[in-house]
């Protein structure tokens, strides 16, 4: 998954303060992001590594953008301890939540799909906020990994009613009757 900045307004990371300046030319590296040709992704690494080298020792923010530009690079082996260090040094919020997706989604790709369902399972109780459906989307994925199809398209149709010009009522029936048992 690629990282994308916040929505305006929104808590980047609660646990640490944030300096808006970095923020915003970690914004600009991400936007340059595909100006990178595939051979040079180690350019765009080191971009991303020099922004990270400026923050305080053991903020949880460096390992975060470290492991999305693995991840985005095709190193989904190596985001994933990154992201678990980011969770471990108290990333919350928006950017924590974030984590917690990217890494289930790293973990499925690396064959670790069970950890990455443990893992999300949880958020679909948690707050909602405008990341429910990649929560949903990235759970599906590692469902279905696991060979619970069933499970994975029941949570695709119940993100997906709600957006549908008509028929939201019977798909978010039959999303549930996917994985209730039948009378």
């Amino acid at each position: 998954m690629r990282s994308n900045p916040a929505p305006q307004g929104a808590r980047l990371c609660e646990s640490v303060p944030v300096n808006q300046e970095w923020e915003d030319r970690v914004t600009a590296a991400w936007a340059s992001f595909d100006d990178y040709a595939e051979a040079d992704a180690g350019d765009f690494r080191a971009v991303i590594d020099a922004l990270v080298a400026e923050l305080p020792e053991g903020s949880p923010l460096g390992p975060f953008e470290q492991a999305c530009a693995w991840d985005s690079t095709g190193h989904s082996d190596k985001a994933a301890p990154l992201y678990r260090e980011a969770l471990a040094r108290g990333l919350t919020g928006y950017k924590g939540r974030r984590t917690k997706i990217q890494l289930s989604s790293s973990l499925r790709n690396i064959g670790q799909a069970e950890e990455g369902v443990k893992l999300l399972t949880p958020e679909l109780d948690a707050l909602s906020d405008e990341l429910d459906d990649a929560v949903r989307a990235c759970l599906a994925l590692c469902l279905s990994s696991l060979g619970r199809d069933r499970e994975g398209l029941s949570l695709v149709l119940g993100a997906l009613a709600p957006h549908l010009p008509r028929y939201q009522r019977s798909m978010a029936n039959y999303a549930r009757a996917l994985v209730e048992p039948e009378d």
